[in-house]
């Protein structure tokens, strides 16, 4: 009841979306506003701390692709602790991993040793894989008509993470005289935060008990599961959504503050915007979902995504940077929360550990290669190159949806018949 009643008190905005709605989604909302808060200080300092201790300048970006590497590893036995020992658990697990990431990345920029503090980047992409359980565990906690909405709320945390992040960076940054590794002892504070805010959770779930499926329900062979059109939509929106967001902000922070020399401030303006952006139409995307569809909701992050390629070819202003990184962050917003909201869809309560964690293995993964990318892109072909390169992706987008239309088409011409 003390949690409860603090949280009440909370002076946070996206509370009054939350009324009405179950105590875990609650406290997994404030848990993914306080862990997500890594995340932007790692992609504001990431680069620049690279440029500063790594040995070429092509491992510049480096440190943020191993962050993604670490989560993408860490999603499969995620999934699997998850299944055996209780989301509960596995979040208590993330926490303590996040705690352990900041100090290690601190010790490493002091140090100035660069595999040390890309040791820390590893940790805290384990710790990032747990944090994305947290929008399932949130659907899973409310009937499954309200699963998109319960999504985007958790996702809503994000919003004090954009704000939370990029300050502690800064005012971090000058806490000590070797610059930046304050910042990271501060994430090491900020995801021990998340920690004990999830002691309050429970493992309760509208679907199937949370350590393991139902004995009386039938797991489908994968391949059947890997058949469906929906399926992979689901997964293209998400995995291309993520995966072009971040090869693109990955490179930014680089391009603006190291070859354009913008100022940090500027800098952590941008970043720190493209994440507010990423996270603010959670506050209406769900809602969207479920009024348009998946299928629109994602051909609009796909044309948020190309207005974005066009401003960012137009010029290296400030306000370019902006008003690009910004339509990034509405872009990602729609196409992971439509495939989020889609993928419940494709499995049965006893398969959904499988299925999220491929679905999690297959985003993360593309992740991790796109942002392991940026550096050698952006040091070796340039700015616009790393730009056009993301084209090639939305088209592949749009040919998993006018699959998934012509597959939609077929079942109702069949039923039809």
């Amino acid at each position: 009841m003390a949690f409860s009643a603090w949280f009440r008190t909370t002076p946070l905005a996206l509370m009054g979306k939350l009324q009405g709605w179950p105590r875990n989604v609650w406290l997994l909302t404030l848990a993914q506003a306080l862990s997500m808060s890594a995340t932007p200080i790692m992609v504001l300092l990431g680069g620049l701390v690279g440029a500063k201790i790594a040995p070429t300048a092509q491992l510049a970006t480096a440190p943020i692709a191993v962050m993604i590497l670490g989560l993408a590893t860490a999603v499969v036995p995620v999934g699997l602790l998850g299944r055996k020992y209780g989301r509960r658990r596995v979040f208590l697990l993330g926490s303590l991993l996040g705690t352990l990431a900041g100090l290690t990345a601190a010790l490493g920029v002091y140090q100035n040793d660069f595999v040390t503090f890309c040791v820390g980047a590893l940790l805290l992409g384990a710790a990032g894989a747990v944090v994305q359980q947290y929008r399932f565990a949130a659907m899973e906690a409310v009937d499954p008509v309200k699963a998109p909405r319960a999504a985007s709320r958790v996702l809503l945390g994000g919003l004090v993470a954009a704000l939370l992040g990029p300050e502690l960076a800064v005012i971090g940054s000058d806490l000590i005289d070797n610059s930046y590794a304050g910042a990271f002892l501060l994430l090491s504070a900020i995801a021990l935060c998340g920690g004990l805010v999830l002691l309050g959770y429970s493992n309760e779930s509208q679907w199937q008990g949370d350590a393991g499926p139902a004995v009386s329900e039938t797991e489908r062979p994968l391949g059947e599961l890997l058949s469906q059109s929906r399926l992979w939509v689901a997964i293209g929106g998400a995995a291309i959504g993520y995966g072009m967001m971040s090869l693109i902000m990955t490179a930014t922070p680089l391009h603006m503050h190291h070859m354009e020399h913008h100022s940090l401030a500027d800098t952590k303006w941008v970043i720190q915007s493209h994440i507010i952006a990423m996270y603010l139409p959670s506050f209406v995307s769900g809602a969207l979902v479920a009024r348009f569809g998946q299928g629109a909701m994602m051909m609009a992050g796909l044309g948020a995504y190309g207005a974005t390629i066009i401003l960012a070819l137009s010029g290296s202003d400030l306000l370019n940077y902006w008003t690009a990184l910004v339509l990034l962050g509405v872009g990602w917003n729609f196409l992971f929360v439509a495939g989020t909201s889609l993928l419940p869809s494709c499995y049965r309560g006893a398969e959904r550990f499988r299925i999220q964690t491929f679905n999690d293995f297959a985003v993360f993964g593309f992740q991790a290669m796109a942002s392991l990318g940026a550096g050698a892109l952006l040091t070796g072909l340039g700015w616009q190159v790393l730009l056009v390169a993301c084209l090639p992706f939305i088209g592949v987008q749009l040919m998993l949806l006018a699959w998934w239309k012509l597959s939609k088409s077929r079942v109702l011409q069949a039923d039809n018949n």
